[in-house]
């Protein structure tokens, strides 16, 4: 390839990169912004008279650090809970032999292309039979299986043989720590990328804890994001948006420090 397209490509990356960039600029900037400022002058990138007041409002307004714990707990629960049943899945159907294994196997994958709007009610339904509403317990238990993390990690299991299992049982090492101590220390780059994958979907997570969660109190990041956007008009643009620049900080660290795994991950299991 010439000089002159390979630095047509690297241009074109770069405009690509910032379109996709400019979003997140346009919004720390009107987070700065009155709300008068920020109706009138919705698309300039410095604020004329840039204030705190909006970040200084949702201190007094909210539990910021109540709506953070409770996101980043639910987060946390949720992504130990699919890297954990994701990886014994994934050990059965690669080191197992069953009746129906590969039928199973991709009647699992075959559950990602299901929309969630079609599961959303049933287990809705199921929820409220077991008492569960407006509990963290009841926002978890439905996210603790993932299909994706299944394919994933049975993807990652294919590079370690079989026999290397063999052999461990052959001197008399029990399953479990076989798991523990083998498996769990070769798949930590997998599992680093995943789980990081996991927790950003969940902490973004709107649609499921709108339907479990009504008390304030154990509302998270995104359900609070909704009291400062109305379809009636009443939307507190800056405030909506002090508060998204918030909700970025912490899946933005995630990336900035995973990226690594996280890319590797994705090249090692030819998704594209």
């Amino acid at each position: 390839m010439s000089k002159s397209k390979t630095l047509g490509w690297h241009l074109f990356l770069i405009v690509i990169c910032l379109i996709a960039v400019l979003p997140v600029v346009f919004m720390l900037s009107n987070s700065f912004k009155t709300l008068r400022e920020s109706y009138h002058s919705i698309l300039q990138l410095i604020p004329l008279h840039p204030t705190l007041s909006n970040y200084k409002t949702l201190m007094q307004e909210v539990n910021l650090f109540g709506l953070i714990w409770n996101t980043f707990f639910m987060a946390t629960l949720v992504t130990f809970g699919k890297i954990f049943s994701s990886m014994l899945a994934a050990s059965a159907f690669q080191y197992y032999d069953f009746r129906w294994k590969k039928t199973l196997y991709f009647i699992f994958v075959a559950t990602i292309f299901v929309p969630f709007t079609t599961i959303m009610i049933p287990n809705y339904l199921v929820i409220a039979k077991l008492n569960l509403l407006n509990t963290v317990v009841g926002v978890v238990l439905p996210q603790l299986c993932d299909a994706t993390g299944i394919m994933l990690f049975t993807k990652a299991l294919e590079k370690i043989p079989a026999s290397l299992l063999e052999v461990a049982a052959i001197d008399g090492i029990p399953r479990w720590r076989i798991f523990v101590n083998l498996l769990i220390p070769m798949l930590r780059p997998n599992i680093i990328s995943i789980g990081a994958m996991f927790f950003i979907n969940s902490w973004n997570e709107y649609v499921w804890p709108t339907l479990i969660l009504k008390d304030k109190n154990s509302f998270t990041l995104p359900l609070a994001l909704q009291n400062y956007i109305s379809s009636e008009g009443g939307t507190n643009f800056p405030l909506a948006m002090a508060l998204s620049s918030i909700m970025i900080v912490v899946p933005l660290v995630i990336y900035i420090l995973f990226q690594r795994f996280i890319l590797n991950s994705i090249s090692s299991t030819g998704l594209k």
